[in-house]
């Protein structure tokens, strides 16, 4: 297995850093936590949880890069995805906003760090590496 250099793993740590800041800048997830965890609306606060965890992993993720890539695929994922099933349909069909434009300009930041992702790496452990069991034959 390759070893990945010292820069490798600072500049995924970036990513995580970008995570925690960003989420608690811009959403302020963990002041909302906070103070108005009693007050959130149901499809709101189902919002603000999934975010708060995915910063609070992201925390991990400073710590245990590589540990912890799962959380940058989630990352990459949904943004992946809603700029393929919603900003991609709309701009087809030329139902462009200035809500939807900014949006997507924020979603498609995610294309800087898609170069950090040790793919070599990913593939190693994620690909090539047999899984684990799905069950133990004498297991007592």
């Amino acid at each position: 297995m390759n070893t990945l250099s010292t820069l490798r793993l600072n500049l995924l740590r970036v990513f995580y850093l970008v995570l925690v800041i960003g989420i608690g800048m811009e959403m302020r997830v963990w002041s909302k936590m906070i103070y108005q965890v009693y007050s959130m609306e149901s499809d709101s606060g189902t919002v603000i949880c999934m975010l708060f965890a995915l910063s609070a992993l992201s925390i991990l993720g400073l710590r245990y890069p590589l540990k912890m890539l799962p959380v940058l695929f989630w990352e990459l994922t949904w943004k992946l995805s809603w700029l393929l099933s919603v900003a991609l349909p709309h701009w087809l069909r030329g139902e462009w906003s200035k809500d939807l434009a900014a949006t997507t300009v924020t979603v498609g930041m995610i294309v800087i760090f898609v170069p950090l992702v040790p793919w070599s790496y990913v593939f190693e452990q994620y690909v090539k590496k047999p899984g684990d069991p799905w069950w133990r034959p004498n297991c007592a």
